[in-house]
């Protein structure tokens, strides 16, 4: 398939995607592609074998599964990787993208992931989502979520089946310095992609009506010495929901998120905004990791 991508969206010179070999996981394989083909960036294939820790700590019997049948097991699951991950090198190669695959095996998949991360040093991950509320329960238990929590980098997290455009870009704040991070981010897309930008502050709990307010002109101003244009909302209630709903009447391409709100407490890896938004969302969400 050729890339609907143009021009290239992000200044990118490596990508890192994680792959798990399941359907959902190949959107973000093929988003992946189209951005190394749209952006000339190397994209770099990731898929862990899990080991689990019986099997590491050679105790299969108190499974009763003899160790050699583990073994065989074991193996048969790396080759079906390795055969996976050369059928998505041959397709970037008639492609034109210039993609490297990894194949690593360990019993924590987060931290082979992030050992990757280190080793590569991507400039975006991106990651699947099962369905559309894959990641809306106990998300902090799921390794995609784990993943954008410890990651360095921006995450970009595709949905199964959702195509990746970056003509209608929404970005939500709340006035924290991780929703500035994502603001700075979104007017730095929507001017590389000429895109169209809503920014979006929603009123609930301890953000009043006219602090939402406030917030949405400051980004006006902040565009219009830019040179941007802007579309500004202010609403109320929950946020993940309304930030799901605007996209969704909206029909935008992209939702852009602080990976962390007002009220985000140190020990979580993720704001519950985000979490929900991320787990649920139809399109994209682009997760903004750098603070100010």
């Amino acid at each position: 398939m050729v890339s609907e991508i143009t021009p290239c969206p992000l200044t990118l010179t490596k990508i890192l995607v994680c792959t798990d070999d399941s359907p959902p996981s190949h959107g973000a394989v093929k988003a992946g592609l189209e951005l190394g083909r749209a952006c000339h960036c190397q994209v770099h294939l990731l898929q862990v074998v899990e080991l689990a820790a019986f099997v590491e700590y050679s105790q299969p019997e108190s499974l009763a599964i003899p160790p050699q049948v583990m073994t065989d097991l074991l193996a048969i699951r790396q080759e079906k990787a390795r055969e996976s991950l050369a059928a998505w090198q041959k397709q970037a190669a008639d492609q034109g993208v210039q993609l490297q695959i990894h194949l690593r095996l360990g019993a924590n998949v987060l931290q082979e992931i992030m050992d990757a991360v280190q080793e590569i040093s991507p400039d975006l991950i991106l990651i699947g989502r099962r369905g559309h509320s894959g990641l809306a329960r106990l998300l902090l238990g799921s390794i995609s979520a784990r993943v954008i929590g410890h990651s360095p980098v921006n995450v970009l997290l595709v949905p199964k089946e959702a195509p990746l455009r970056f003509d209608k870009l929404l970005v939500a704040s709340d006035g924290s310095p991780f929703s500035a991070a994502a603001c700075r981010e979104a007017f730095r897309l929507a001017a590389h992609s000429k895109a169209s930008l809503l920014a979006l502050a929603v009123a609930h709990g301890d953000l009043a009506g006219a602090a939402a307010a406030d917030i949405v002109l400051n980004l006006k101003a902040e565009a219009d010495r830019r040179a941007l244009p802007l579309e500004t909302l202010a609403l109320s209630g929950r946020p993940y929901q309304v930030i799901l709903e605007v996209a969704q009447q909206r029909a935008v391409d992209l939702i852009i998120l602080g990976s962390h709100g007002r009220t985000g407490l140190p020990r979580l890896l993720m704001g519950s905004v985000t979490e929900r938004v991320i787990g649920q969302s139809l399109c994209p969400v682009l997760v903004v990791k750098q603070s100010p």
